[in-house]
Parts: C-alpha cells; sequence; structure tokens
C-alpha cells in the first residue's frame, strides 16, 4: 500500500471517529437524567405559568430607538388570547397627520424622512415578529432541542439557588438561547438570544429579564432588543398586572 493511500484512509478514520463522537456525546447528553429531569420540570412550570398568565391583563411600553435616539413610544394593554398569544389594544391617542411644507424642496424633504421612517419601521417589525418566536421559550421547542442534545446544562457561576440551559440551534441554524434557572420555583429568571434575520450578518441580540406577580405568576418584565446592523432598538417595559 502506498503511503499517500495510507495517510488518506487514516485520515478517513480520524473523521469518521469524529463524528461517532459527536454523535455519542450527543445522544448522552439527551439521555442525561439530570437534564431530562430539569427539563421536565421546568416543561412543567411553564405550562402552569402560561395558564395563570391568561387570567391578567398587564400594560406595555415599547420604545424604538436608532442610534441611541429614540423615535417612537407605545402603549398597550395586553392580555393572553385564546390561542395563547398575545392581544394587544392601543393605549395611545390616534396620530395626528403632519402638517405638509410648502414648496418642492420641503415637500421632497419630507418624502425623504418619511422613507427612512418607513424603512426603520418595517426593519423594527421584522425583529419584533423574529423574536416573539422566542419570547416566551416554547416547552415542546425545548424538549426537541433536548432530544436533540442541544442543550447543555451547567450551574449559574455565583447563585447556587440557580442553574443554566444553553440551548444551540433552537429556531434557526446557528442561534443560541441561554435560560437562568430558579431551582426551587423552577421558573425562568432571565434569558439572553443570539439569533439573525434573513443572513446570519443581520444579528439580532435580546436580553429579557423575569419577575413574579405577588402571589401569582412569572412574567417578562423587560425586554431589550438590539437590530445590530441597524443600530435600532426595542426595548419593552411590562408593568400594572391586573386580574381580569
Amino acid at each position: 500500500m502506498s503511503k499517500k493511500r495510507s495517510q488518506g484512509i487514516s485520515f478517513s478514520l480520524i473523521l469518521c471517529c469524529l463524528a461517532i463522537g459527536s454523535v455519542l456525546t450527543r445522544s448522552m447528553g439527551a439521555q442525561n437524567p439530570e437534564m431530562q429531569q430539569r427539563v421536565a420540570d421546568l416543561k412543567e412550570a411553564m405550562a402552569k405559568n402560561k395558564q395563570a398568565l391568561a387570567q391578567y391583563s398587564w400594560n406595555e411600553t415599547v420604545t424604538i430607538s436608532l442610534k441611541g435616539e429614540q423615535k417612537k413610544q407605545e402603549h398597550f394593554q395586553v392580555r393572553l388570547g385564546p390561542d395563547g398569544k398575545p392581544q394587544k389594544t392601543s393605549l395611545d391617542p390616534p396620530a395626528q397627520p403632519a402638517a405638509q411644507s410648502g414648496g418642492r424642496g420641503g415637500r421632497l424633504k419630507e418624502h425623504v424622512v418619511a422613507k427612512k421612517k418607513e424603512e426603520y419601521e418595517d426593519y423594527a417589525n421584522q425583529i419584533k415578529a423574529l423574536i416573539q418566536q422566542y419570547v416566551p421559550p416554547d416547552k415542546d421547542a425545548i424538549e426537541q432541542a433536548r432530544q436533540k442534545g442541544n442543550i447543555a446544562l451547567s450551574p449559574e457561576a455565583g447563585t447556587p439557588g440557580q442553574y443554566k440551559l444553553v440551548i444551540s440551534n433552537y429556531l434557526k441554524q446557528g442561534d443560541n438561547m441561554t435560560l437562568v434557572v430558579d431551582k426551587a420555583q423552577k421558573s425562568i429568571v432571565s434569558l439572553s438570544i443570539a439569533s439573525y434575520l434573513s443572513d446570519p450578518k443581520d444579528a439580532v441580540n435580546v436580553t429579557v429579564q423575569f419577575s413574579a406577580i405577588p402571589d401569582g405568576p412569572n412574567h417578562v418584565s423587560a425586554e431589550t432588543i438590539d437590530g445590530v446592523s441597524k443600530q435600532l432598538t426595542i426595548a419593552i417595559q411590562n408593568s400594572n398586572y391586573q386580574k381580569v
């Protein structure tokens, strides 16, 4: 057997061993008893929490900023609909039509401003629609990730009462979602997301904080969405939770 052929076979064997090792590692992770128990506890708690949250309405403030400058703020009353998705009612008065500037130059400037506003609002809607697929996390999607071996379990550094689940390829290839969970309450404390729109270069990063209603369910209290490519930030604050 020639030296080149021997080297080729050896390289193929190495690749084969690496592939088998990767599959075994994912399989072991998926069958990890502690992982299974943590995910099962979290799924059960999320289902009960969602059912309890459906009994409440709350106020949501959405602030959109472009390159650090606030461009728009909206206020909504929100509650979960029969399908479990948020239903929003605007609390803002109807927008007044802008007065038109006289002259061709003024109209051209207005057209340019309106075009730019339309572009950033379209982009904002795209990233909001994307993140609605992540927040709140879906219990079935988490279970699928566990079965595929796409979840890593570890303690949360510096916080003995919490642990961390890092989920890869949750919604898209190459995305990442990290959940910090309270062991005793079995509820999500915070989560962070690294995703993208149609192209991985168009990154969207999110941080979410959760709080508990006194004697009630857990809920998203604050959420910050960063559209990296256009330096657009959407800050969401939820408050005034009331039983309905």
